[in-house]
């Protein structure tokens, strides 16, 4: 198992309304093409206009295919135009992480 672990920093005002759009067109997309979402949150306290979500896979094939399956979706490239057309990234990062060797899951 691998996780892909991605933080979004958004230029200061733009967090909620990428959020909602996010909700709208991508959140179904990502669901049905890339399976487990271990978690989706947005700050509270600590660095502010951040989204941080995170995603299971069987490995780093299984997330190459996934992802690949889901680009080529024409709904995810609608998705995209508009993200493109809000420009509301300051940020991005993303970690593939692998469990520690002591660490079982369930």
């Amino acid at each position: 198992m691998i996780v892909d672990v991605r933080t979004y920093t958004f230029k200061p005002g733009m967090m909620h309304d990428w959020v909602a759009l996010y909700e709208t067109h991508a959140w179904p997309l990502q669901k049905q093409y890339l399976g487990t979402c271990l978690g989706w949150f947005t700050s509270v306290e600590g660095k502010h206009h951040q989204v941080v979500h995170v995603w299971q896979f069987e490995s780093q094939a299984d997330r190459e295919t996934r992802r690949a399956a889901m680009l080529q979706d024409p709904a995810w490239k609608v998705f995209q135009a508009k993200v493109k057309e809000m420009n509301p990234f300051a940020a991005q990062e993303n970690s593939i992480m692998a469990p520690a060797p002591f660490f079982k899951q369930g």
